[in-house]
């Protein structure tokens, strides 16, 4: 092993890991996954055309971003900790020169939220660096891990991501050429992910064989054709580009100067498209299915008002996820639709800590009551999920404080009783309210006079297809990939080790 490489992980060890009860601080919904993109254009600006892409897709990851450019064998980087429209300048983006280019936006699912795990990752091979952006998440990171490291790769992050790159490298290393270097480690890799990868030849996209995270394919008005990759549609809008096609489950991607080639990497495939992905995750503009996820949303809500009547005078979404079902609940309930919340767009992460006193009356910083619309009303309230309940209790005493006279909440996913290991940080099962408590153990919870969940059957209704499209398992359990046994039993700490 070579100085200072950190040694292979005992999985056993990982049964004693304490969480930190910190649930009070955290957001009430799951957090995003992240943020892919990718071009090949020579002669085009591809840093700025990859800013762009990952400006669109802000909502999928606010910790970190960065870009990598390729001009030949020549490497550009650049990444930070921040929003994309804090790190990147002008000045930086003139410095990314190059014909092609990746992006990423981050979440951190498997790894910290510090500079040292921003992406893209870059290694060093024998033809030349590598770049690589990740949306997804390895459920076998330890086993490769430990393989890596027992290689005398010195791994430096904390990310599942490195373990990817470095399984390129090493099949590059031992004499495969780009194309099949990838299929090579890709074979090393279970769980979800979605990737763009860039070398000096081109740029590759690649999705996992179940397809849990998106990946779609647009096209430059350019003449030869000049291709992008990018998490979702609304990455491609931004650019002028125009919607292809999706990268499918177990597809590869691989496009260079002679143009686009496909490739079926895993022949064991099969759609299981995240259903948060349509729910929440996804910006409401970006198409999947041949239609705006607005419009599925729209259903989601139309379905929520069938089952579950209640009577009231006013009926609105919590800004700006639970909008649109709110919208479609409004149309066929017949209750007035109105804006009772308004959100304040212009906080993002922010390191300075509000004071006790500021906590406790609740989460004004970013959604405040519009009194005299709410004052003497029976209100319904929409949203997309509940997860811990914590933002939900503040947020119906902010309400009642400004006037509801009855608050009725309704939500347009079936609870949420299953951590995600497939890129989603839903947290361990014991952070999961529905998990724990009965649908009305949980309206007492969070204070509302009544509360009403999508069914599970009235979701996947909606859209359109089988149930065996989509991974639903935070909603039942049913994970479409094998988890390791110590991975299940960190999370599913209330599942006994079954599943």
């Amino acid at each position: 092993m070579i100085p200072n490489s950190p040694a292979p992980l005992d999985m056993n060890n990982l049964k004693e890991h304490k969480s930190i009860n910190c649930s009070e601080y955290k957001s009430d919904k799951p957090k995003e996954a992240c943020g892919v993109f990718g071009i090949y254009a020579p002669g085009e600006d591809v840093a700025k055309l990859t800013y762009f892409g990952l400006y669109a897709l802000q909502h999928r990851g606010q910790e970190s971003a960065g870009i990598a450019t390729f001009d030949g064998s020549e490497v550009h980087v650049y990444k930070d900790m921040g929003l994309v429209n804090q790190i990147f300048s002008e000045d930086i983006l003139e410095g990314l020169t190059g014909k092609l280019a990746i992006g990423h936006t981050r979440y951190s699912t498997t790894g910290s939220s510090r500079k040292a795990n921003a992406q893209p990752s870059i290694v060093n091979t024998r033809l030349g660096k590598v770049a690589l952006s990740h949306n997804g998440n390895l459920v076998n990171t330890w086993k490769l891990r430990n393989e890596l490291v027992n290689s005398n790769f010195n791994l430096v992050t904390s990310t599942d991501s490195e373990m990817i790159i470095f399984a390129i490298a090493e099949a590059v290393n031992n004499g495969a050429d780009w194309l099949n270097g990838t299929i090579e480690a890709l074979h090393r890799c279970q769980g979800a992910f979605s990737l763009a990868i860039a070398t000096p030849e081109g740029v590759i996209g690649v999705r996992d064989p179940y397809g849990i995270r998106p990946l779609v394919i647009g096209t430059l008005d350019s003449n030869p054709t000049r291709y992008v990759l990018a998490s979702e549609t609304c990455g491609l809008d931004i650019i002028g580009a125009k919607y292809l096609q999706d990268v499918k489950p177990g597809e590869l991607v691989w496009i260079t100067e002679d143009g686009l080639s496909l490739y079926n990497w895993s022949q064991n495939s099969q759609n299981k498209l995240c259903i948060f992905e349509m729910i929440y995750f996804a910006r409401p503009d970006s198409m999947m299915n041949n239609e705006s996820l607005y419009t599925y949303r729209l259903r989601l809500g139309r379905e929520l008002a069938v089952e579950s009547k209640v009577d009231a005078d006013i009926v609105f979404g919590i800004p700006d996820s639970g909008v649109p079902a709110a919208i479609g609940f409004s149309q066929v309930s017949k209750i007035h639709y109105a804006e009772g919340i308004i959100k304040n767009r212009y906080v993002g992460r922010t390191f300075i800590q509000p004071t006790q006193s500021m906590r406790e009356s609740g989460i004004r910083m970013k959604l405040n009551p519009l009194k005299d619309v709410l004052e003497g009303k029976r209100i319904i309230i929409v949203d997309d999920s509940i997860v811990r309940g914590t933002t939900s209790r503040k947020l119906v005493k902010a309400l009642r404080s400004a006037g509801a006279i009855e608050v009725h909440m309704r939500i347009s996913s079936p609870p949420v009783t299953h951590p995600c290991f497939y890129g989603i940080d839903t947290d361990t099962q014991d952070q999961l309210i529905a998990a724990n408590k009965s649908t009305k153990e949980i309206a007492e919870q969070i204070g509302v006079d009544s509360l009403n969940y999508l069914s599970w059957e009235g979701m996947l209704k909606t859209t359109g297809k089988s149930s065996n499209d989509f991974c639903s398992a935070c909603f039942t359990g049913d994970y479409p990939i094998k988890i390791p046994e110590n991975m299940k039993r960190y999370k599913l700490m209330l599942e006994n080790n079954k599943v």
